[in-house]
């Protein structure tokens, strides 16, 4: 009798169950994301984006990135007008902030990286060689693992790191071997290993900073104070993947990128050639118009944009990363390529292609940022300044998920008064 009556009764019984499908679809198949940023132009060189789209954030990662997300949203953020791009990656920063009185390793030249990154959009730093092998755990301690900016860190070869030209100069504290150990047990916050601040001219440190930095597989970071080595003996040594720094610094120790004719030296070009990376690391006098600019002219300029974050540092020439990136629109880089060099360029340098990119899956930094037009200043560290007619204004940073940065309210709740 049960058979019989539902074997009259099934059309009626189709027709229900395919109306209370077609009811229950949408629900059972939306998303529900924790934020949605919609109608900013997203600027994305590593997967080719450079439109107007929406992005959505879940769980801390990229969810998805579409020209049009309709799906619902615990926080929506209009972002009509806004640029969109990766977190931007400072490959040079001092951020080994600590009590001590004149020092950079564990003192007050180092700065705190969260009272400064992420007002300029920066997700990412690597600090370079503040620390060494003897003193990372404590700086891991004090202040990565206290820090909601990701920190990354070059090595120093030297033990204690920067603690006074002193101590840099120590060749028995420059231990391959310990050196390998402490990356190795910090792989994925350990970038590579620095070599800098060096007077001699025995070349045991740089080799010791290359070998240890092949032994790990990762790049030798090379800044550039080190006024017995020549630039070009330095270059000759370095790998493909290896970074030098304070590409555009012109001071009396070492011979600079440009000769006295205005062109980059033919050795500078054969080092790019085979794979070295230069890095800015801009600093407080690592950057001068008279090598940048005649530079960019013919096509070199950094591969990185390394600030030399540091206490000096900010309140000079170099300020942040925004007015870095300014900097090399006045000098004639496309918005494009600065976006390109502070994002994927730098995400790959570090040995970490899960950041500088939107890719579905990756972690959510983001920032959002506005290109003011107007008269606008730029300087070096010889005192010099030209003229630039835009500038970028970072108005939202996202790190991992997180709003960290909200320059005007835009990830607010709006309330009327």
């Amino acid at each position: 009798m049960k058979k019989q009556f539902f074997k009259i009764h099934r059309p009626f019984f189709s027709a229900l169950w395919l109306a209370f499908a077609a009811l229950t679809a949408p629900a059972a198949f939306a998303q529900s994301y924790e934020l949605v940023i919609k109608g900013a132009h997203v600027i994305d060189p590593a997967n080719s984006l450079n439109a107007v789209m929406d992005v959505a954030v879940g769980q801390g990662k990229i969810a998805k990135v579409a020209p049009v997300i309709n799906d619902s949203a615990s926080q929506v953020v209009v972002a009509d007008g806004l640029y969109l791009t990766p977190g931007f990656i400072d490959p040079h920063t001092h951020v080994f902030v600590g009590p001590l009185p004149g020092l950079f390793a564990n003192g007050v030249n180092s700065v705190s990286p969260d009272d400064f990154t992420f007002r300029s959009g920066v997700t990412t730093v690597v600090d370079a060689g503040t620390s060494g092998w003897r003193s990372f755990p404590l700086f891991k301690k004090q202040v990565i693992d206290q820090s909601k900016t990701r920190i990354l860190a070059f090595l120093n070869i030297a033990g204690g790191g920067m603690t006074g030209a002193g101590h840099e100069q120590n060749l028995a504290d420059m231990n391959v071997d310990s050196a390998v150990a402490v990356i190795r047990q910090y792989p994925g916050i350990i970038a590579g290993v620095k070599i800098g601040h060096y007077n001699g001219k025995e070349w045991t440190p740089f080799e010791n900073a290359l070998k240890a930095a092949g032994l790990v597989g990762k790049p030798l970071f090379v800044e550039c104070h080190l006024p017995e080595y020549s630039l070009e003996d330095q270059l000759s040594k370095m790998r493909p993947g290896d970074m030098i720094t304070h590409t555009f610094e012109n001071i009396k120790e070492r011979m600079p990128i440009v000769d006295a004719n205005g062109r980059v030296h033919p050795f500078v070009l054969e080092a790019r050639e085979r794979g070295i990376l230069f890095d800015l690391g801009h600093g407080g006098a690592g950057f001068w118009f008279d090598q940048a600019m005649p530079a960019v002219k013919q096509g070199f300029y950094p591969n990185s944009f390394g600030t030399d974050l540091h206490r000096f540092s900010m309140n000079s020439a170099m300020k942040d990363m925004a007015n870095v990136m300014s900097k090399f629109m006045a000098m004639g880089l496309s918005l494009e390529q600065v976006v390109k060099i502070a994002t994927w360029n730098a995400a790959k340098a570090i040995g970490h292609p899960e950041l500088g990119n939107l890719k579905e899956g990756n972690p959510a930094d983001i920032v959002l940022f506005r290109l003011r037009k107007g008269a606008f200043g730029f300087m070096d560290s010889a005192g010099s300044s030209i003229g630039g007619a835009r500038k970028l204004e970072v108005e939202l940073t996202v790190r991992q998920g997180k709003v960290v940065w909200d320059l005007n309210g835009i990830a607010a709740r709006k309330k009327g008064f």
